[in-house]
């Protein structure tokens, strides 16, 4: 009985903020990945020139090799042809608490996606819960212990988030309004710990950034280091953060804040409008205590 029971706990969803220590992670390999469909700026300027996808696949080999050398375990989501941003397995779902939420896709380039992730989760003994009132995506969707901030975007409108409150009644759903053209919430902030956050701060409005302003100490980004998404990092824990290196400015600061920043070259993958973050969809991190909202 003991077995069965410590069986269903390693089956178990288990994600509490962004910065814990990361120990199982879903993604898709960039197989078929194209700029098909332009659905926002970064495609737009990246359109004529498309993407390569041997060096997308290289370089997201190199992510995964990355994190199984920190003991991050990788699950592979099946790519499928029909899906050329299947890569960004971040939006198509998010793990709070002990639950694999499931969203609801915005693009139609995007539409469809979310039943692979659901059926990927039935084999693999994952109970799902689907958002089906308006859109949302991952990226949207930043998670702090029981406080969790949700960007309304292009992708992600109130009738979704109001069903995640209700979804999550213990939880505080904080909404933070997001200018048109930027396309997710973790494109402009990404929570580095309890009380550290980076941030590009001209995409905020005043009240939401004196809002973010008290719970957290704010280390800011470049407009140009925006464009290349130097928000976009991925946390494994133990203040280890996966980066890019063209991010020169984002990574002294985080080296000066005391992280250890372990670049990567992604440079193909984010012609696309995405990157570690956008790429990587936390199963489990390790537990911590409650903070207080």
């Amino acid at each position: 009985m003991d077995s069965i029971r410590a069986e269903q706990i390693h089956k178990m969803p288990q994600c509490m903020s962004e910065y814990d220590n990361l120990q199982e992670v879903l993604l898709c390999s960039p197989i078929y990945m194209e700029i098909k469909q332009i659905i926002n700026e970064t495609q737009k300027h990246f359109a004529r020139e498309n993407i390569s996808q041997m060096k997308a696949i290289a370089q997201h080999k190199q992510l995964i090799q990355i994190l199984k050398n920190h003991q991050v375990r990788p699950i592979m989501l099946p790519a499928n042809d029909r899906y050329p941003e299947q890569v960004f397995t971040r939006d198509i779902g998010f793990t709070i608490g002990h639950t694999l939420f499931v969203s609801s896709m915005a693009a139609p380039v995007r539409q469809g996606e979310e039943q692979l992730l659901k059926e990927w989760a039935q084999e693999n003994g994952f109970k799902t819960v689907s958002l089906t009132n308006g859109t949302i995506e991952g990226g949207d969707v930043l998670v702090d212990q029981t406080r969790v901030f949700v960007g309304m975007s292009k992708r992600t409108n109130p009738a979704a988030i109001h069903e995640l409150k209700k979804e999550l009644p213990d939880h505080d759903i904080i909404p933070i309004h997001l200018p048109p053209h930027i396309l997710h919430l973790d494109c402009v902030m990404n929570i580095l710990s309890h009380d550290e956050m980076l941030i590009y701060p001209e995409a905020f409005k005043k009240e939401d950034l004196h809002l973010l302003n008290m719970h957290y100490h704010l280390i800011e980004i470049s407009e140009q280091e925006q464009f290349t998404l130097g928000p976009n990092v991925l946390s494994i824990g133990q203040k280890k953060v996966i980066s890019l290196p063209i991010n020169q400015e984002t990574n002294a600061a985080l080296t000066a804040h005391g992280y250890t920043v372990i670049e990567v070259d992604f440079s193909e993958i984010i012609k696309s409008g995405g990157s570690f973050r956008c790429c990587t969809l936390p199963i489990r991190r390790s537990s911590t205590k409650k903070a207080s909202v």
